[in-house]
């Protein structure tokens, strides 16, 4: 959590860009894959939106219930992001991930699936830590799918998303380490 607001995008608290990011968001639709303890969805509810956070860790649920349950408009389920997405019949208007479920689920499988979800021009956006040329996917304890912008850029498209866009945030000063952020419509 950052001084003026709960939902940051980077690893840096108060760094990059706010809500607006995601186009209007009061009451609309949210789900946020890996919301871990809550805070971005928080955010989001106080705004307006409906949010819906899933996480696979029960411990990150028991967290967000603990402290932001009381909001309305907020609730917590513990679950793999593909198999909530696979259960779901509605359609959302929104789905984030930051640092979360993207980063960590088989694109070939969670993309498809996301895409189902959005309603028609719905939004995607995702953020996490830039590729690491040093250290390849394959060579981490937890799997990570560390794709370039580009590569982003044409799994979505291959998966049936319009008007993408990705790229790398800088750090802020003194801090080595940009955010990839990569924004989508259905």
């Amino acid at each position: 959590m950052g001084a003026r607001t709960w939902l940051n995008w980077t690893q840096y608290p108060d760094h990059g860009p706010d809500e607006s990011l995601l186009g209007e968001v009061a009451g609309r639709t949210v789900v946020e894959l890996g919301s871990g303890s809550g805070c971005n969805l928080a955010h989001l509810a106080t705004v307006g939106a409906q949010c819906i956070g899933v996480d696979i860790a029960p411990s990150q649920r028991e967290k967000a219930v603990a402290r932001w349950g009381r909001l309305p408009g907020l609730s917590f389920h513990t679950a793999d992001a593909a198999e909530f997405l696979a259960e779901r019949t509605t359609q959302v208007d929104i789905v984030l991930s930051i640092f979360g479920a993207v980063w960590f689920t088989d694109p070939a499988r969670l993309l498809p699936l996301i895409r189902e979800r959005l309603a028609p021009g719905g939004a995607f956006v995702f953020s996490q830590r830039p590729p690491d040329e040093d250290r390849p996917c394959g060579t981490r304890a937890v799997r990570r799918w560390d794709l370039s912008p580009d590569e982003w850029t044409r799994r979505l498209f291959s998966a049936g998303f319009t008007r993408t866009e990705a790229g790398i945030l800088p750090p802020p000063a003194g801090e080595r380490v940009g955010t990839l952020l990569v924004r989508a419509r259905a």
